[in-house]
This record gives structure tokens, C-alpha cells and sequence, in this order.
């Protein structure tokens, strides 16, 4: 059977350094979803292979049909049931933004399924109102790497250019877990006046170079105190693990990935050493790991619609 909609969506690292909740980026890695046929409204099949594909087989569970019946909801619009092919990549609650592109795609399907006219604009609302926080939907939906700010209602966001061919990201992923929840409950209630000065001057220089290319900058602008010094405990390694590889000269700068465990190095020229300090970092803690050598420079979400998918949507009485 031919899909109706195929949907490929990235994996993301987001809190990018002094960028909490604020700079992300989409990544060479990728979650494809198809939508195989259309059901009774209310109604879903979901077959999942891949990394978590034992609980993400039950549609109760799957966060693609959540975030497509919340978006219904919101648009008030009455969308039909599906079912759902999955192969997930991304590794999950490992800070490679693997709920985003789950909203992004529920989202998406939304859009396709009841035939809601949504701008880009709105669909990003969406999906912020869903995941929380833009810093991983925004990048996942548009790809490369964007500045986004959210204040609960309005949204801006601002892509910024691709990463140049010769600088690529590696991805370091330990296997064990830390819970979003986790991470936020280890961050402080309140910080010092003096740290909040630096991330506003990181920030600022991460942005600068980002965008004017003078990435020599990034180990500076990716220097952070909101987030990192706490989050970097909840995971085998991580006081030690940034110390290691900024050190090396082809490492341009190093951060946790999303809300960890992963770490994420923007390394310029050969990989293999930067890879083999986070690995070997892992393994000294006691935990195994995994590493991907990824594009910084990725698409965002992609879709491609069978020419069967309007003649399935009357059939089914969806207008």
C-alpha cells in the first residue's frame, strides 16, 4: 500500500549552550512517518519500528496522534483517524529533540487531514503551544538553525545561515535517560545578577558569529551558567566530559544537547578524536554511548502528499 502523506522530520539539539530555551538547530538525523489510510474518526493503527517502537506502537501512547487531535482541537476542526507507519531514529529522551519532530508531524498531518489553511506562521504556534518552547520545534519545522521567542502567545523567530560544509556536529548519546522534567527541576529558582550578564553577552556573540560566520567565536558564545553547571550532574560524565573536548583544537565549541544526556561538539576537520573523547568519557563512568557524525546544515520538515490522498479523504467523508 502506498502512503497517503510521508512526513520526515529531523532530529534537533536545542538550549543550544547559552541559548536556553531560546537556539536551536536541526541535525542530519531523521524520523520518517507515513500515513498509510484513513479511519473512522476517533480511530488509529500504529506500527512503529525502530527506537522506542514497543511503546510507541500503542496510538494511547504515540505523541504524533496526541499532538494531531490537540491540534484539531485548537483549530476546531473534525479530522479523521489514521494509521500510522513509524521508523524513529532519533533516539528518545536523549535531548535529540525526538518529541519535537513528533509534534511537528502530528501537527502536519493535521494541516493535510482536514485541509486547514495554516501559514507557516501558525503552524509553528501550534506546535510551540504542544512541545512548551519553540527551541526544538522551530529548527525541526524549518530547519538550520533558528533564534526563537515565546511569550505564551506571540511567537518570533529568526533563521539564521547554515553552518559551512567544512564544520560538522557530533553527537554523542550515553544510554541512559534524563526526564525534561528532571532537567528543569535542577535548575535554580532564581540566579546571580553576574550570570545572567554572561548568558546575555554569549548569547549575543553566539548569534553575532553565527550569523557573520566568524566561527572561531562559538567556544565563547556557547559558554553558559544558566543551565549547563546543573544539568551536567544529572548524567555519567558530565563534569568532565566538556573539559576533554574543548581542549581539542578541531572542537569549535561543546554543549549539552537539549536537556542531555547528549553532548553535541561543532568540530571543524576530522571527527574521529572528538568522538572518541565523549565515548571514551562515557565509558569511563560506567555507561555504553553511540556517536553520529551529523550535518549542522539539515532540512526541516518535509512532506510529500500522494495524488490518492484527496479521492481516500472523500471516500472517507472528510470534506
Amino acid at each position: 500500500m502506498n502512503p497517503l502523506i510521508t512526513l520526515r522530520v529531523p532530529a534537533t539539539s536545542a538550549n543550544l549552550g547559552s541559548g536556553f530555551d531560546a537556539i536551536g538547530m536541526a541535525v542530519s538525523l531523521y524520523n520518517i512517518f507515513k500515513v498509510m489510510e484513513i479511519l473512522p474518526r476517533g480511530e488509529y493503527k500504529v506500527e512503529a519500528h525502530g527506537e522506542g517502537s514497543r511503546e510507541l506502537s500503542q496510538p494511547k501512547a504515540n505523541l504524533v496522534v496526541a499532538a494531531y487531535e490537540e491540534t484539531c482541537r485548537r483549530w476546531n476542526v473534525e479530522g479523521p483517524g489514521f494509521s500510522l507507519w513509524c521508523h524513529n531514529i532519533i533516539p528518545l529522551c536523549r535531548g535529540l529533540g525526538s518529541s519535537a519532530g513528533a509534534v511537528v508531524a502530528g501537527v502536519l498531518i493535521a494541516k493535510y487531514l482536514t485541509g486547514h489553511e495554516a501559514d507557516d506562521d501558525e503552524l509553528l504556534r501550534e506546535m510551540t503551544l504542544i512541545e512548551g518552547h519553540p527551541d526544538n520545534v522551530a529548527p525541526c519545522y524549518l530547519g538550520g538553525m533558528v533564534v526563537s521567542c515565546w511569550d505564551g502567545k506571540d511567537l518570533r523567530y529568526v533563521n539564521l545561515p547554515a553552518l559551512p560544509p567544512e564544520v560538522l556536529c557530533v553527537a554523542a548519546v550515553p544510554d541512559e535517560r534524563v526526564k525534561t522534567s528532571d532537567a528543569r527541576d535542577a535548575l535554580p529558582k532564581e540566579v546571580a545578577f553576574s550570570d545572567a550578564v554572561f548568558n546575555v553577552g554569549r548569547a549575543a556573540l553566539l548569534t553575532a558569529a553565527w550569523a557573520t560566520g566568524k566561527w572561531d567565536y562559538l567556544k565563547w558564545g556557547m559558554d553558559d551558567k544558566l543551565h549547563q553547571p546543573y544539568r551536567s550532574k544529572l548524567f555519567s560524565g558530565g563534569d568532565v566530559i566538556f573539559s576533554r573536548v574543548q581542549e581539542l583544537p578541531e572542537c569549535l565549541s561543546v554543549a549539552i544537547s537539549g536537556s542531555g544526556p547528549s553532548v553535541i561538539a561543532l568540530v571543524r576537520g576530522t571527527t574521529h578524536r572528538v568522538a572518541e573523547a565523549m565515548c571514551r568519557t562515557f565509558t569511563e563512568y560506567g555507561v555504553r554511548s553511540q556517536f553520529f557524525v551529523l550535518d549542522g546544515s539539515a532540512q526541516g520538515a518535509r512532506v510529500d502528499l500522494s495524488m490518492e490522498l484527496p479521492d481516500a479523504l472523500k471516500n472517507a467523508g472528510v470534506k
